[in-house]
């Protein structure tokens, strides 16, 4: 019986064409030895590169951890790129409504410029109403000399991004009740209620790991009494356990520390989740034969907790971080926002956001409730970018 796969055995008419199976794209004479060479550069590759190849290939993940970048470096310069002091009044333009920034006048190109507002007050609604005037054009300036400021509290300096015209107003985003310019202040409320979370979650990652990996690697009674600690942590609400820790700061501390108390108190409460995971890991790997050659060899816990165990589930580590900061980062706004938290003069997303828990304020200045933009927009960064770095922890897996 012959095979269905064989190739016909039959000959072509005379004078026809032979057929043939020979590809017609150009030879590349290196394609094989590049081939080799991508093959031996992976080899080749020590862990970090392949985590980094990794990491590049999940789109999503990249292009956040690019936006959290940018918003942690500038928190550097949030003096630089405010156009106004955060602490600086407009009293002639409260409640002012998002300016707009046009190119063209009467179709001449200008650059960058805001109509100049004129203000009437009505009386049967006692509501300020603002009205663009064509004919005052406010040219904004850049690099430019504007409200002085204390750079980090320390340089006196009064050098901005961008500056309004001499005499003319630029609020981008409005004004609030004061008369202050909520852009410049959610610039300035990114550098607490960032750093906040990083520093939250440094305390939650010690006491996490130290506790939950002493207990996962000796287990006993300290396993059975860190247990019972957590188990009564856990089943209480997390904000009345806030709101309970954030009222015992005396209102006498100074700003600064009621933010390091804040801090403390979203470190020491956000650690039970990772203690416990960290746990359930060592008490997996403790049997493994590498740690029992360790401890043969006469290495300590410390030693081999941090050099042989914990590297080897640091993708769950990872992936745990990233989610922890931004719980901090709605911890602290949602604190400051009940009114128990951060308290002016500092200002902070959740500080900003007080200005509109009002539905009546809401309804008639929606340009308050802005600052919550960039916390939704961090909070989902954050999500993206450690599901990225949970991929790229474990290259190997892909």
């Amino acid at each position: 019986m012959s095979n269905p796969t064989d190739q016909p055995t039959s000959l072509p008419a005379p004078g026809a064409a032979m057929q043939h199976y020979v590809s017609d794209a150009p030879f590349d004479p290196y394609e094989a030895e590049n081939a080799a060479s991508a093959k031996s550069k992976f080899a080749q590759a020590s862990q970090l590169q392949l985590m980094w190849w990794q990491f590049r290939k999940h789109k999503m993940a990249y292009y956040c951890g690019i936006f959290l970048l940018i918003m942690y470096g500038s928190i550097l310069i949030s003096e630089f790129l405010a156009p106004y002091n955060q602490q600086a009044r407009n009293t002639d333009f409260i409640y002012a409504p998002p300016q707009t920034v046009h190119l063209f006048h009467e179709g001449s190109f200008v650059g960058p410029f805001v109509y100049g507002r004129t203000q009437v007050l009505d009386m049967d609604t006692l509501q300020r109403i603002y009205t663009d005037d064509v004919t005052q054009v406010q040219k904004l300036r850049f690099f430019c000399e504007g409200d002085s400021y204390n750079f980090w509290g320390l340089v006196p300096g009064d050098t901005h991004l961008v500056c309004p015209a001499k005499g003319g107003q630029f609020f981008l985003l409005g004004t609030d009740r004061l008369g202050r310019d909520v852009l410049s202040r959610t610039i300035y409320g990114a550098r607490i209620s960032l750093t906040i979370g990083i520093l939250g979650v440094t305390m939650s990652f010690i006491l996490g790991i130290v506790i939950g990996g002493l207990a996962g690697y000796h287990g006993g009674w300290f396993d059975a009494i860190t247990q019972r600690v957590i188990e009564v942590l856990q089943s209480i609400p997390s904000i009345p356990l806030w709101m309970a820790l954030a009222a015992i700061i005396p209102v006498t501390w100074s700003p600064i520390l009621v933010y390091i108390g804040i801090t403390v108190i979203l470190g020491l409460l956000d650690w039970t989740g990772l203690a416990r995971g960290v746990r359930s890991k060592l008490l997996a790997l403790r049997e493994e034969d590498y740690v029992l050659a360790a401890r043969l060899m006469g290495a300590g816990s410390t030693r081999i907790i941090g050099r042989h165990m914990i590297p080897g589930f640091m993708s769950h580590l990872i992936a745990s971080a990233t989610l922890t900061i931004p719980g901090m980062i709605l911890g602290e706004t949602a604190l400051s926002f009940l009114g128990i938290g951060l308290r002016a003069p500092i200002s902070s997303w959740g500080i900003l956001l007080t200005e509109a828990r009002s539905v009546n304020i809401i309804a008639l200045y929606p340009w308050l409730m802005f600052p919550v933009i960039p916390v939704i927009l961090v909070i989902l960064a954050f999500n993206f970018l450690g599901d990225g770095l949970r991929d790229a922890a474990d290259p190997y897996a892909q």
